[in-house]
């Protein structure tokens, strides 16, 4: 189990009420990776869903840094929600990154249980989609 208290201060959870956080948190471990440890590789199966605690991650396609993701960010609902294999290789940036992981069959009952959950991650991927967009424009 995480410290509830690492999980009320990320945007993800922050609509969430204390026994709903005591709830979350239960259902979350804590992993640590050394920098320059690839946690998510494009192609692989990916079975976890992670949300950053701390530290900081590349996300990268094709051998190129697309984007850093710090403190709140996460990684891996993609392939798990699709059911697909990840598209890009996630890898722990600088220092030390500490992440909550939910194992992937998991996600789908918290979104279900957490609507707030549901709702930030869809604001979040609105937002990296828009991004994504004006790239490519």
């Amino acid at each position: 189990m995480i410290d509830p208290q690492s999980l009320a201060r990320l945007a993800l959870f922050a609509d969430l009420d204390a026994p709903r956080l005591q709830a979350v948190a239960q259902m979350l471990d804590e992993e640590s990776f050394e920098g320059g440890t690839r946690v998510l590789r494009a192609g692989i199966s990916g079975g976890a869903f992670y949300v950053i605690t701390d530290g900081a991650a590349d996300v990268v396609i094709g051998g190129e840094p697309r984007t850093r993701l710090g403190a709140g960010d996460y990684f891996g609902e993609g392939s798990i929600l699709t059911g697909e294999v990840p598209i890009a290789d996630v890898v722990a940036a600088g220092g030390e990154l500490r992440c909550a992981v939910l194992d992937g069959p998991e996600l789908r009952p918290l979104l279900l249980e957490h609507p707030a959950i549901a709702v930030r991650m869809l604001e979040a991927s609105a937002r990296r989609l828009r991004s994504t967009s004006l790239w490519a424009g």
